[in-house]
């Protein structure tokens, strides 16, 4: 019979006693703790170190921003801090990996900090890593100084006080840095005295901003605005006439009343203005264009655009154009 020690053969072993029992512990031990994690999501996985620096990527490494600002911005490698220093760009500090093997490329930055006075702090590589946000930085990298952005009702005092005929540029929803600053760089060389961007959804003056336009992002002031359709609305109030951009505006060689202080609006390639922004217009204007191009990228039609208003503008009334002069009658005409 199972159990039954007094059957032939059965050893009872003296001991010490029952032994204790586990009270549990091998159960818990064995129950399930949840479902596994993602690869990436496990601290000393590779996908989590892959997904933490391709974070760091899309983030242009660049720090969280504070009112008025943006944060500082990274520039790393030897190609991107050898045109960065070239394009004059507003560096606060670069750093040099200690023991970095030199070529022609980090030679000229050498040389273009020496010349400029460009401070460079020599790092550990572990260090640079930690700075730059685990990026391929070749040894070198860039700290760029944060952009201070103008208020814009006081670039809208300033741009009255400047000229009675003041033209400032609104960007709305442009998310490409190299057409920010494309539109800044033209708006220089037409004598704008400002251009205005949205706070949210838009591209900033970042480093690409900063080369593209050519260092005029340092001779006008570029305002950010937490609600660009009530800022538009406010400079509205004060005199400026709002002229947008759109396929289904007027031809631009007929915009009206040029000559009063303007805010000219241009908008994404893709979507163009937003519904409030254009219904805050006074006027729509557009650029035309043969059939077989869809529209322009917001760089070249603010370039375009700024032009003709300028034109216009010298152009003299037509009161004060001088008059054709009728030719001679050759009966009359002396000999």
């Amino acid at each position: 019979m199972v159990g039954n020690s007094q059957r032939k053969g059965a050893v009872r072993r003296k001991g010490r006693g029952n032994a204790a029992g586990s009270g549990g512990r091998r159960r818990r031990a064995l129950e399930g703790k949840g479902p596994t994690p993602k690869a990436e999501d496990r601290p000393h996985h590779p996908a989590y170190r892959a997904k933490k620096m391709s974070r760091a990527r899309a983030t242009s490494i660049s720090s969280g921003r504070r009112a008025g600002s943006s944060g500082p911005e990274w520039v790393a490698g030897r190609n991107s801090v050898l045109e960065a220093m070239e394009a004059d760009l507003p560096i606060t500090v670069g750093y040099v990996a200690e023991g970095v093997a030199r070529d022609d490329r980090l030679r000229e930055i050498l040389k273009l900090a020496a010349n400029r006075g460009t401070s460079l702090l020599e790092v550990t590589r572990t260090e640079l890593d930690r700075l730059t946000g685990g990026v391929t930085h070749q040894g070198v990298a860039l700290q760029l100084r944060a952009f201070d952005y103008a208020h814009p009702e006081d670039l809208l005092a300033t741009a009255l006080e400047a000229d009675p005929q003041a033209l400032i540029i609104a960007l709305d929803s442009i998310t490409d840095p190299r057409n920010l600053g494309a539109v800044v760089r033209s708006a220089a060389a037409f004598g704008s005295q400002g251009v205005i961007i949205p706070e949210r959804r838009s591209a900033g003056m970042t480093a690409a901003a900063w080369k593209t336009s050519a260092g005029a992002a340092a001779r006008i002031p570029i305002a950010q605005a937490t609600n660009l359709n009530r800022t538009l609305r406010s400079y509205a109030a004060a005199g400026f006439s709002l002229i947008g951009l759109d396929a289904a505006g007027v031809d631009i060689a007929e915009l009206p009343a040029t000559a009063d202080p303007l805010v000219l609006v241009v908008g994404s390639e893709g979507a163009g203005l937003s519904r409030l922004v254009r219904e805050a217009c006074d006027t729509l204007a557009r650029i035309p264009i043969t059939k077989t191009a869809e529209s322009l990228n917001a760089g070249v039609a603010a370039g375009i655009a700024l032009y003709e208003i300028s034109r216009q503008r010298r152009q003299p009334a037509s009161s004060d154009r001088p008059r054709k002069r009728e030719p001679a009658d050759p009966a009359v005409t002396p000999r």
